[in-house]
């Protein structure tokens, strides 16, 4: 319930400053890999939201972690239920804000950094976060690679597959966003 407090809060923080300086985004591609000797564990989703004040360069994410899609249907029961316990923690989210000034009506590419806080399984960290936003014929694209700790997270691994999950999953993200209607 506070990650869905916490994310809702944003959103309404960045449509309040002015319509026209929100970028925006429900389709998100958001993939996530864990690799180790034993097991490689990947899932994506194509449902994460995004929402950027272009004003501001603050950045608002969410993602429905029952939403990720597993190649093997039993990975993606015991990710909901054992792990991320979906049925309590429904979201994860990040909220934070650009470092470097982006023009966004410019096309170019410029390395970023954003600095926030990112909550997943109930549990906030600041993070910071760097990743890359690519304007092409005003159209920005965003993509962004950056480990998670799932002991940062409280996300507990039972010793009898400790071997089959990495301690740090690899998440990527894509989002294209298009002006908030």
């Amino acid at each position: 319930m506070k990650t869905r407090i916490s994310f809702l809060a944003a959103f309404m923080l960045l449509s309040i400053v002015g319509y026209s300086q929100l970028l925006s985004t429900s389709t998100a591609r958001v993939t996530f890999f864990s690799t180790t000797p034993v097991e490689d564990i990947n899932a994506e989703t194509n449902s994460g939201l995004m929402v950027v004040n272009t004003q501001t360069q603050a950045i608002a994410f969410s993602i429905t972690n029952t939403s990720f899609n597993f190649p093997n249907k039993l990975m993606q029961e015991h990710f909901n239920e054992k792990y991320m316990e979906s049925d309590k923690y429904s979201k994860s989210t990040f909220t934070g804000k650009l470092s470097e000034p982006i023009n966004w009506k410019e096309d170019g590419e410029h390395t970023v950094t954003v600095v926030g806080k990112l909550n997943i399984h109930g549990v906030e960290q600041d993070r910071t976060i760097t990743g890359t936003v690519k304007i092409e014929n005003g159209v920005p694209k965003i993509e962004s690679k950056f480990m998670v700790k799932n002991a940062d997270h409280k996300i507990k691994i039972p010793t009898i597959v400790v071997s089959k999950i990495a301690e740090e999953i690899e998440v990527k993200i894509w989002a294209t966003l298009a002006p908030k209607k």
